[in-house]
C-alpha cells in the first residue's frame, strides 16, 4: 500500500513543510518601521566611521 502512495504522501509532506516555513517567515518578520530604523541607524554609523577615518588620515 505504501509503494502505492509513497509519491502522494511525500508530496503532502512537502507542502507542509512548505506552509510552516512561510508562516515562521511571516511571523519573525520585522515590521517595517523597525526595519527603517535600523537602516538609518546603520547609515549613520557608517558614516560616524567614515568622519572619524578622515580625521585620523
Amino acid at each position: 500500500m505504501l509503494a502505492k502512495y509513497w509519491k502522494k504522501i511525500c508530496m503532502l509532506i512537502l507542502i507542509i513543510a512548505c506552509v510552516f516555513n512561510i508562516m515562521s517567515k511571516l511571523v519573525h518578520k520585522l515590521s517595517l518601521n523597525k526595519e527603517m530604523l535600523y537602516s538609518a541607524q546603520y547609515m549613520f554609523e557608517q558614516e560616524e566611521n567614515k568622519q572619524e577615518e578622515n580625521q585620523t588620515n
